[in-house]
């Protein structure tokens, strides 16, 4: 009987370790892949970023036709769809010059390209000579109701034939301008926002400010661009840009 029990008992132990240890690893395997496919969903997804990772965003801009500038922007361009807010003190400092590029490619694609309330008729003769076609081009008048405007560029943004969207508001709500970036996610659409002052507070995801380059050897095409909000940016980076060297 002893001897029974003696081996019943020294049995037993071993026998639950094994089990608990082999538990534990089918538990940790089960855990990694998971985590494993947990994470490759996110990294997937491009509207999510994340703090520690600001190289890589998940998603590939497209080019602004100046590289000094796709080096600060993410996605190395600009984003393929959303709201961008660009803000110049005075209007003609090269703000448009920056989208030039942008605007060429879009003709090019058979796509439209509408301005709404431009604080100046657009030059025909300036669009053609710089390759974009004209045919491609609406514009919305200065004296349009700023109802008539919001309807007209949630609608633009929405359209799949529309591929920018260029707008001079001074404010919008936040709820207002939810509803417009919801609009450009859906239709794939880049709207621009031109504004003569920036607020901390602005809810779009990019922001860039345009001003005269400080730079000894001043000349009229050159400005100073920077990124002063961007997802994944911690800090405002700042770059040199000759504008009127495109061709």
């Amino acid at each position: 009987m002893t001897i029974i029990r003696s081996a019943s008992a020294s049995t037993e132990p071993n026998i639950g370790k094994a089990f608990n240890q082999h538990d534990m690893s089918s538990t940790k395997k089960t855990e990694d892949t998971t985590c494993t496919q947990i994470d490759q969903l996110l990294q997937r997804n491009p509207n999510l970023w994340r703090g520690c990772n600001i190289t890589d965003q998940g998603f590939q801009g497209l080019s602004t036709g100046f590289p000094e500038l796709d080096d600060i922007l993410p996605g190395q361009g600009w984003p393929q769809s959303g709201l961008v807010e660009i803000i110049s003190r005075h209007w003609g400092m090269g703000e448009l010059q920056l989208l030039i590029p942008l605007m060429r490619s879009i003709s090019e694609q058979g796509q439209w390209i509408l301005w709404i309330a431009p604080p100046y008729v657009p030059y025909a003769p300036a669009l053609i000579q710089a390759g974009i076609d004209i045919h491609q081009v609406l514009v919305i008048k200065q004296d349009t109701s700023c109802k008539d405007a919001l309807w007209s560029m949630e609608k633009a943004l929405k359209a799949k034939d529309c591929g920018m969207v260029l707008t001079w508001q001074n404010w919008l709500p936040g709820k207002v301008l939810r509803r417009l970036q919801l609009a450009a996610e859906t239709g794939e659409t880049l709207g621009i926002f031109f504004k003569r002052k920036g607020s901390k507070y602005s809810q779009l995801p990019l922001r860039l400010q345009i001003k005269d380059s400080d730079s000894k050897n001043h000349q009229f095409s050159a400005a100073e661009i920077t990124v002063i909000k961007a997802r994944g940016n911690f800090r405002p980076l700042t770059t040199q840009l000759d504008l009127y060297s495109q061709k």
